[in-house]
């Protein structure tokens, strides 16, 4: 798969799945419903699932089922829908294993900075999604994006807003950042639900306010973003990880037929 895959319609393109893969049956039984949805309405797909959680609020928080069974798991949604699939890297020696399973490889907005994770993704010749930091401006993603381009990757460089810290616990969105960053020449991904993140709860687990996915998808795609990027669950209430700003699965097609209107409007 190449990025000119993702961006050759003129719809945007979907990273779409749960946070986490939980089993095996779960994860297939959410691929094949956004399969369905994407293909009637010509979004380029890809599925989303992380392989391993390493950035955890509280020691007991769920990590993953076991790097290499999730992994399989990625790779048996991916051959049997015939389907991109992306998960996060967390360090430069894991670049190389996920490469074997995935089409994309997910810098997480933490590590955005980390030169030789950035490098280690770009040599495995796989396309690398780097989420915005959230304590960067959007202007500091080019240099991010020129680690991976010296390292071989251009060409292969997606870049992902995901919110801003504002205070403590809350993040907030400046839709300036869309544009300035599409200015680099590389698609620009709106990661929705991670943006409705209200992290560093005193419980130490992740709030979040999913009722305003509607209204976050429909902002980015007005400002012209290329991608949207949704975690969604069948359950989030059962979810392991990030349940609380996940969108629940059901509501999903409806919301891509909200936006795709706005895109049609504004092309």
């Amino acid at each position: 798969m190449t990025i000119r895959d993702l961006t050759a319609t003129d719809n945007f393109f979907l990273l779409a799945g749960p946070c986490v893969i939980e089993n095996e049956d779960m994860a297939m039984r959410i691929a094949e419903r956004i399969v369905a949805m994407t293909s009637d309405r010509n979004i380029p797909y890809v599925f989303k699932g992380s392989y391993r959680k390493a950035n955890r609020s509280r020691i007991d928080s769920f990590t993953g089922i076991g790097d290499e069974a999730a992994l399989r798991i990625l790779r048996k949604v991916r051959e049997t829908f015939n389907i991109p699939v992306v998960t996060d890297i967390h360090s430069p020696e894991e670049a190389e294993l996920a490469a074997e399973y995935v089409d994309v490889l997910q810098i997480p907005a933490f590590l955005c900075r980390q030169t030789d994770l950035l490098s280690a993704a770009a040599k495995t010749g796989r396309i690398v999604n780097i989420k915005k930091g959230q304590f960067l401006s959007p202007q500091a993603m080019k240099f991010a994006a020129e680690k991976v381009v010296s390292e071989g990757g251009e060409g292969r460089v997606m870049l992902t807003e995901r919110g801003t810290t504002f205070g403590y616990q809350d993040l907030v969105v400046d839709f300036r950042g869309i544009p300035q960053m599409k200015t680099f020449g590389y698609p620009v991904i709106m990661d929705i639900t991670h943006s409705l993140q209200q992290p560093n709860q005193t419980a130490g687990v992740t709030g979040g306010m999913p009722e305003l996915i509607e209204t976050m998808a429909k902002a980015a795609v007005a400002v012209g973003v290329d991608g949207l990027f949704i975690e969604t669950h069948e359950d989030p209430t059962v979810a392991k990880s990030d349940g609380a700003n996940m969108l629940k699965l059901d509501l999903l097609e409806g919301l891509l037929d909200k936006v795709l209107r706005i895109r049609a409007a504004i092309r």
